[in-house]
């Protein structure tokens, strides 16, 4: 599982992924509250609204990262829940995430908004 960022929550934090940004937040505090249910673990307190500055955001990621780290039904539904966050801050924000799995590569290129003439390769 890829760990919480801090970044992550300050970007729902920060309006970046929108209205979908605040059901992505509500979905979090569901999921949460609904395995601490579950377990009868007390589970981190996860704030109405998603922290806006970088030291906050920090400490609530280890928080879930650390939940995660000992609940592996947990880990899995928080491993979906930040895919789906990922991929609405990356749209909402413009960024391009590209992954390449896989054997060898050849030539690759990753990029955005490519303007112009641009060559790949040699002639001579």
């Amino acid at each position: 599982m890829e760990p919480i960022t801090a970044g992550l929550l300050v970007a729902l934090a920060s309006g970046t992924a929108g209205a979908a940004g605040e059901q992505i937040w509500a979905s979090l505090r569901d999921l949460v509250t609904r395995r601490g249910a579950r377990s009868g673990e007390e589970e981190p307190a996860v704030p109405a609204e998603p922290p806006r500055t970088e030291e906050r955001a920090g400490q609530l990621a280890e928080l879930l990262n650390e939940r995660a780290r000992q609940d592996p039904d947990f880990a899995a539904a928080l491993e979906m829940w930040r895919r789906r966050a990922d991929t609405e801050v990356a749209s909402r924000s413009g960024d391009v995430r590209n992954e390449i799995t896989g054997g060898t590569q050849g030539t690759v290129i990753q990029g955005r908004d490519f303007h112009g003439d641009f060559t790949i390769g040699g002639g001579s």
